[in-house]
């Protein structure tokens, strides 16, 4: 978060709707590809560049474009003036910053969420920014690398008999958000067993690493929490606006699309309140430890005062000490103090003190 702040800084003192990416370029070329399709066909293309897209927005079929990287600046502009999009909606996708948003244009919507997946080799959340652009006949979707969630959505429009193919893009883009919800279910599966696995290794062995992975998980959480938060608002917002390419239709299934939002949102909730008593199970453990050392030196402590104490009357230099001219001083000595040893740890042990 810190570093991304950082980078905004490039954009103070710019005019509003100034095209500056804002975040790291995670693809070293920008890729696009294109689906159009209706009820009767479908076509797919791997295109060199954005110029080949235009002809499909002047058709009445529909046209999903699908853009990997947001640093290509040439790219950003040449788009914006063949669609007409407002600069500062231009703004809001090339910063990779922004919080889950929907904004409502004249003849076009921008909707921007976060793609989030499990890294299993760091074990940690990481996060895309992906926006989409909804027109008449077109979606954009706009990614920061290549690899998403929407391989099922593609299959789904290469089937003739998927429902798909007979809506508009309206039901598209309810499609690839909701591609986007189900990842997160899988993702917050994969947190959950991570929980369950620090939780029983911070019980048995209590560790500096495991504190550093439960504040990493945390902080990841918090943030997990913040993105889709706001995604709640977004979809009832989409659910509520009055559009005109969202069909009365897809309401229905932006409810349930916001139902399943609420459900990830609880299972945020009950991780956060977890992880936050993993903490508290940290201290306790290490409290523990320490009072069962300091237990075990108490009673050695407690067993060796009497002790120290007849070997210190015993080592004063007083001449007059009838005990020191017996013969058997000294094993009686010894016994005393191995009486009086075991005496005290049956009297600790039937106290349930060791």
């Amino acid at each position: 978060m810190s570093r991304q702040l950082q980078k905004m800084k490039n954009r103070i003192g710019l005019a509003p709707g100034t095209m500056v990416h804002i975040g790291s370029q995670k693809a070293e070329s920008t890729g696009i590809s294109l689906i159009d399709y209706d009820p009767a066909t479908v076509t797919e293309k791997k295109l060199n560049s954005i110029n080949e897209v235009f002809p499909s927005f002047q058709s009445e079929i529909i046209s999903w474009t699908n853009i990997d990287g947001l640093h290509n600046m040439e790219l950003f502009t040449e788009l914006s003036k063949e669609l007409k999009l407002h600069p500062l909606l231009m703004e809001d996708i090339l910063d990779t910053g922004q919080r889950p948003k929907l904004e409502i244009y004249s003849d076009h919507l921008l909707v921007i969420l976060k793609m989030i997946t499990w890294n299993d080799q760091d074990k940690r959340i990481d996060f895309e920014q992906v926006s989409f652009v909804l027109g008449k006949n077109y979606l954009l979707s706009f990614q920061e690398h290549q690899g998403d969630v929407f391989e099922h959505v593609r299959q789904r429009i290469r089937n003739p008999q998927s429902r798909i193919r007979k809506m508009k893009t309206d039901y598209l883009l309810y499609s690839l958000l909701d591609a986007i919800v189900d990842s997160y279910f899988l993702m917050l599966s994969t947190v959950g067993d991570q929980i369950e696995e620090l939780e029983e290794e911070l019980i048995e062995n209590p560790s500096n690493d495991i504190l550093s992975t439960i504040h990493h998980l945390k902080r990841d959480v918090l943030f997990l929490r913040k993105s889709i938060w706001h995604l709640r608002t977004v979809i009832s917002n989409l659910n509520r606006e009055d559009f005109q390419y969202i069909t009365p239709e897809l309401h229905t299934y932006l409810r349930d699309l916001y139902d399943n939002t609420v459900q990830v949102m609880d299972t945020i909730e009950t991780y956060r309140e977890i992880i936050s008593g993993m903490l508290d199970i940290y201290l306790s453990s290490l409290s523990n430890r320490m009072n069962q050392v300091m237990k075990v030196l108490t009673i050695f402590a407690a067993i060796f005062i009497p002790l120290t104490f007849v070997a210190g009357v015993y080592g004063m230099n007083f001449h007059y000490m009838p005990e020191l001219s017996y013969k058997w001083a000294y094993p009686i000595w010894w016994v005393f103090v191995i009486i009086i040893t075991v005496g005290m740890v049956i009297y600790f042990k039937k106290k349930k003190w060791m």
